[in-house]
């Protein structure tokens, strides 16, 4: 699949060279891949898992596995179909143009309804400094500047929005790091126990948090998404999501253990600023705490910066085979696809001011997690059954061995676990309709795309022959 240079109608869009497009080296590659994948979700997480008390270390653990393998995953799913789009790529190749609609639509939901998530979670640490009181009216604007910055950053070029991707990304790394290291000697045993503090079975509590910790790991499909934009991408696609999955992983794990260990689970349920209040608690008076809220709002910049260009990166990937609208595909003289990193940053704050209209920001990130987990489940499910069909296909040409063994586990670990993160998310800390609100929006959004699709009906292109076995 090649990547479009210039609009095919000519209106306000300039040539951008391949140079200009493919200017992501293996470094920005792998900080692309920790920089969408450690956002805020981790640094808020702690207050979401609380309701199930420290058993969701557990569900962290086997999320974690669900992560490295999806990350395996689409490892090998890149050297086979190095196509920009990643999920929707393979779902389309797979299984045609209606499932791979489906993929296209549900990722594209997931990325801006993600960035949404994401702001929430970051003005509640922008609030350790400013709107203190959590006005709502204050909250919702801070979280639209959110939004609105790092849109700005991608609309002035690739160039310039991989450097912010570089910079942000060490910073983040080191304020997980710090947690995972030094937090680890101000734990608590007492603070481990109960275990389960939710009122529900230990299935269900390991499996409610296994659905909110996903959200933490969204982005390990990222720079096969943006392959357009990957120098040798052959190469530099499998190596960065291995690499950087495996990375992020092992500070997520210890730096959970570490603020789980040194605050309760009640106070952890009423926190805001959880990592925050973790390093207060270490160091004692309110410095550290403010040092580790900075480290997070600049975290959560990083991450809505890379997400806003996964944003635009699929539909582009989509309106170029016909499946979405051709003013996705324009490229603007920075060589953008501004149309859909404009439209994704306008829904993604349509979504937080619906949200925040009868909940705090503490729900709304929860509710928002949840749907979004529902959402990206889709097309890493598609994406699983596309790499078990091809596997087998494979078989039948005498295609065998260890590679085949290793590659069939992985494809139906991960659907496994993508059907397990759609199971459990609904939210079980409300109820009436808040229980089921999570499917209920992610429905809603996955149905606004029935008219889209048959409007573009008749521009879609047949989708690709199945690549050779690589």
């Amino acid at each position: 699949m090649t990547t479009p240079e210039a609009s095919d109608d000519g209106r306000g869009s300039a040539p951008a060279s391949d140079s200009d497009r493919r200017s992501f080296g293996p470094t920005v590659a792998i900080a692309l891949i920790i920089g969408t994948i450690i956002g805020v979700g981790v640094f808020n997480l702690p207050t979401s898992l609380a309701v199930y008390g420290p058993i969701s270390l557990v569900s962290m653990g086997l999320t974690t596995v669900g992560a490295l393998a999806l990350a395996l995953l689409f490892a090998a799913l890149s050297r086979r179909l190095p196509a920009e789009g990643g999920p929707y790529a393979y779902a389309r190749t797979a299984y045609g143009n209606s499932l791979g609609f489906l993929s296209a639509w549900s990722y594209w939901i997931t990325a801006w309804a993600g960035n949404a998530t994401i702001a929430v979670g970051w003005v509640l640490y922008v609030e350790v400094f400013l709107n203190k009181g959590h006005n709502r009216f204050v909250s919702v604007l801070l979280v639209l500047v959110g939004l609105w910055l790092p849109a700005l950053v991608n609309l002035a070029g690739v160039r310039r929005m991989g450097l912010v991707q570089v910079v942000t990304t060490v910073l983040k790394f080191v304020a997980l790091a710090f947690m995972a290291t030094v937090g680890l000697f101000f734990v608590q045993a007492a603070n481990y126990s109960p275990a389960n503090i939710s009122g529900e079975s230990t299935a269900a509590a390991i499996g409610g948090g296994m659905a909110i910790g996903l959200f933490s790991y969204l982005g390990v499909e990222t720079v096969a998404v943006a392959a357009g934009k990957v120098r040798d991408p052959d190469r530099n696609i499998p190596r960065a999501t291995v690499i950087g999955t495996l990375a992020t992983a092992v500070v997520y794990m210890l730096s959970l253990v570490a603020v789980f260990g040194i605050l309760p689970a009640g106070q952890l349920k009423d926190s805001t600023a959880p990592f925050s209040d973790a390093a207060n608690a270490i160091f004692g008076g309110s410095w550290a705490g403010n040092i580790m809220a900075v480290a997070v709002i600049i975290s959560g910049l990083g991450a809505l910066n890379g997400w806003t260009m996964i944003c635009a990166e699929m539909p582009l990937a989509a309106a170029h085979d016909g499946l979405l609208p051709a003013r996705f595909k324009q490229l603007s003289a920075k060589g953008v696809p501004a149309f859909g990193v404009v439209t994704s940053t306008l829904l993604a704050s349509v979504a937080v001011i619906v949200n925040y209209t009868g909940s705090g920001g503490t729900t709304v990130f929860t509710t928002l997690v949840l749907m979004t987990g529902i959402t990206a489940a889709i097309p890493y499910a598609l994406s699983a059954g596309a790499q078990i069909k091809w596997r087998l296909a494979d078989r039948r040409q005498r295609l065998q061995g260890a590679r085949f063994t290793r590659d069939m586990v992985i494809a139906v670990l991960s659907l496994v676990f993508s059907i397990l993160f759609i199971w459990y998310s609904r939210d079980t800390s409300r109820t009436s309709w808040g229980y089921w609100a999570p499917f209920l929006l992610a429905a809603g959004a996955l149905l606004c795309g029935l008219p889209v699709y048959r409007a573009q009906r008749r521009h879609m292109v047949t989708p690709e022959e199945v690549p050779p076995w690589r």
